[in-house]
């Protein structure tokens, strides 16, 4: 369980979250969405602890996350923002690697079944012929599916992720949102995703929290949350909702009006 409490963030004497709750449950899937620069990039870095608060809490299991050690954290929660980098050296297994060092140190080596988890981790995304590629060599979609590879090797229950499928063609987007579903449906993960399109929220996740101006506008299930009334107040436009083949689809129907 990941609770975020009246957490208000500013950069400078710029304001961009102010007073955001949400509650993230176990086996839950929730998807965070909103017009660019509503602050959904912020709230995530604020979860992980990798900018200061203003105000408020988050409690990861009812501990105040930025009193967990970096290397305790790491091993209950992985974070994948919107941009990686890493030495044009490296290679897709390397990089995979990576995720193991909160289990068993600088020092020390992956085991076997850090290997094992590895090698699935890369079959999970496709890209289980690619280990001793570099990365630098590969497609803008392969190297996000390499870095969603090294998330999942990172195994740990509680998993956010920004904008992940955003460079990678549909065939793998809904592969990658498949798992995510997957993962907190049959492990009983926390799942955290900023997803730019409605459907594919619609289609994976089981909650979602819409945003706008920095505070969060709506919450709850995706079907009880994606409401016309909804999407027209938090992106400013008209939007057929409805369900085919028992899918929620949002369809909008007009331009966002001008100011």
């Amino acid at each position: 369980m990941l609770d975020v409490n009246e957490v208000t963030v500013s950069y400078g004497a710029t304001p961009v979250l102010d007073g955001v709750s949400a509650r993230f449950k176990a086996g839950r899937f929730t998807a965070i969405a909103g017009p660019n620069g509503c602050g959904k990039s912020t709230l995530l870095s604020a979860v992980m602890g990798l900018i200061p608060v203003d105000g408020g809490i988050v409690n990861l299991d009812g501990t105040p996350i930025h009193t967990l050690p970096r290397r305790t954290l790491a091993r209950r929660a992985a974070y994948l923002p919107q941009e990686n980098h890493c030495p044009d050296y490296m290679t897709v297994g390397e990089v995979i690697e990576l995720a193991g060092h909160a289990r068993y140190g600088l020092m020390g080596g992956p085991s076997d079944d850090d290997r094992s988890l590895f090698q699935d981790a890369l079959k999970a995304v496709g890209l289980e012929d690619m280990a001793h590629r570099r990365m630098s060599v590969l497609s803008g979609g392969q190297r996000q599916r390499a870095w969603i590879a090294m998330l999942l090797a990172q195994d740990a229950p509680c998993i956010l992720m920004d904008e992940p499928v955003n460079h990678i063609d549909m065939t793998h987007q809904y592969a990658v949102l498949s798992l995510m579903s997957d993962l907190a449906r049959q492990q009983g993960r926390t799942v955290i995703c900023v997803l730019h399109d409605l459907n594919l929220a619609a289609t994976f996740a089981d909650d979602i929290v819409l945003m706008r101006d920095g505070r969060v506008s709506a919450s709850g299930p995706v079907d009880e949350t994606i409401t016309p009334d909804n999407v027209a107040r938090v992106f400013g436009m008209q939007a057929d909702i409805f369900t085919r083949n028992g899918r929620l689809v949002c369809l909008p129907d007009s331009a966002p009006a001008q100011p």
